[in-house]
């Protein structure tokens, strides 16, 4: 009904939700989420991510892409968090993107999940692109 509501109002007054959702990021830039996996596929597989997880906690990265960690949140530390232990690493960067990286729990996978935040959505896509491309040699 809410929806119906804001259709109703802003075709009142000659404009759309999406004309509306447009001037909001036009003001505020424009967010993008998008999942990312890497596969390590074989026997040695879930070898390779538990080591790539373990060196991700022992040797955090300053840096992807350019943009300086500002904060690193280890869910297996539940003391931190307030939650549950997890094997889910977070990344806060500069400027307000996330990367975060987890293994998946029932495939030989380590999944990427980012939020970047560009003045459009081609440069939040850039940026997701610059991040993941800055991701491929820790997962290699």
């Amino acid at each position: 009904m809410l929806i119906c509501e804001m259709a109703a109002y802003y075709r009142s007054i000659g404009s759309s939700i999406k004309q509306r959702l447009e001037e909001i990021y036009a003001q505020y830039g424009r967010y993008l989420n998008i999942v990312d996996s890497f596969e390590f596929p074989g026997l040695s597989g879930m070898d390779k991510m538990t080591g790539i997880m373990n060196d991700l906690r022992q040797n955090p990265p300053k840096e992807f892409a350019g943009y300086a960690v500002t904060k690193v949140t280890d869910y297996k530390k539940p003391e931190e968090t307030g939650l549950p232990a997890a094997n889910v690493l977070i990344y806060a960067l500069e400027g307000g993107a996330t990367v975060v990286v987890r293994p998946s729990g029932t495939e030989p996978k380590i999944k990427t999940y980012f939020t970047t935040l560009g003045k459009d959505l081609a440069e939040a896509k850039a940026q997701k692109d610059a991040l993941a491309e800055a991701l491929k040699p820790i997962f290699s």
